[in-house]
C-alpha cells in the first residue's frame, strides 16, 4: 500500500533522513522505533508532505505522491495523528471532528466515531482546550478517522498519557487493525509497539538500520539500537 523508497530530507542544511525505505502492507502495521532526534517524526512529516523530501519516491497505492502538498497526499487516503495531538483548542469536539471530514459511502462519520469514542460524544460541546490528555488523544485519531484514510499514520499516540490511557489507545488501534486499517505507528513505548506490530523498523540517525518482524527482533538490536545507554 504505502511505498518509500530512498528519502532524503533536509531541514535547511541539516541532512536528517539518510536513504531511508520503507513499506506498510494493505491491513497491517509497520512499526518505525527508534530513540528521540534519529528522524521518526521527519519520516511521517516526509511521506505526508509537510516536509518534502530532497530526493526519493513515495507511492500510494503504486501512485508516486512526493512532491505533492499535504491536504492532495491527504485525497490520495492517509491520515495522520500528529505528536502532540494538535487539537483545536478553541473549537468544540464536534467542530474539531468536522474540520477534516471528508464524507464517502459507509465511511466514518461523526456517529461512528462517537460509537468507538463515547467519551467525545459525551464531550461534544466541550472545548478543545477543555480536554484531558487522553480525550484529546481520541480527538485527535477521531479526527484523522474522519478523513476517511486507507492509511493512518500515529506518531506517539501514546505519549504522555497515563498508563490506563495508554490501554485504552492501544486497545482503539487494536481494534482498527482488526477491522483492517493499514497503519505506520511510530512508538516509544516499546511493550505497546511490539504487541502491534507485524513488521518493525528502527531508525538511527536517519537511517534504517534494522527491519524485521517481531520475531526476528531481539535483545541484541534493543540494547543496539534502542538503549538509552547506546
Amino acid at each position: 500500500m504505502l511505498d518509500v523508497q530512498n528519502l532524503h530530507t533536509y531541514y535547511g542544511e541539516s541532512h536528517i533522513l539518510h536513504d531511508v525505505s520503507l513499506k506498510v502492507k494493505k491491513g497491517t502495521v509497520s512499526v518505525l522505533l527508534g530513540r528521540n532526534g534519529m528522524g521518526k517524526t521527519t519520516t511521517l512529516h516526509s511521506i505526508m508532505g509537510i516536509v518534502p523530501p530532497k530526493s526519493g519516491k513515495v507511492s500510494m497505492k503504486s501512485t508516486q505522491i512526493d512532491g505533492k502538498p499535504s491536504y492532495q497526499i491527504s485525497k490520495h487516503g492517509i491520515g495522520i495523528v500528529p505528536q502532540g495531538r494538535r487539537i483545536f483548542s478553541d473549537l468544540t469536539v464536534k467542530e474539531n471532528l468536522l474540520t477534516t471530514f471528508r464524507p464517502i459511502t459507509n465511511g466514518w462519520n461523526l456517529n461512528k466515531i462517537y460509537d468507538l469514542f463515547p467519551r467525545l460524544k459525551e464531550r461534544e460541546t466541550s472545548m478543545g482546550g477543555t480536554l484531558s490528555g487522553g480525550e484529546q488523544q481520541m480527538l485527535s485519531i477521531g479526527r484523522a478517522l474522519m478523513t476517511n484514510p486507507e492509511l493512518l499514520l500515529l506518531d506517539e499516540p501514546s505519549e504522555g498519557l497515563s498508563p490506563l490511557m495508554v490501554r485504552e489507545v492501544m486497545k482503539i488501534i487494536r481494534q482498527l487493525k482488526d477491522n483492517g486499517m493499514s497503519m505506520l505507528l511510530v512508538e516509544q513505548n516499546l511493550a505497546m509497539a511490539m504487541e502491534l506490530a507485524d513488521y518493525i523498523y528502527i531508525i538511527n540517525k536517519g537511517s534504517i538500520v534494522f527491519e524485521g518482524t517481531p520475531e526476528e527482533f531481539n535483545l541484541d538490536v534493543k540494547n543496539k539500537y534502542l538503549s538509552l545507554s547506546s
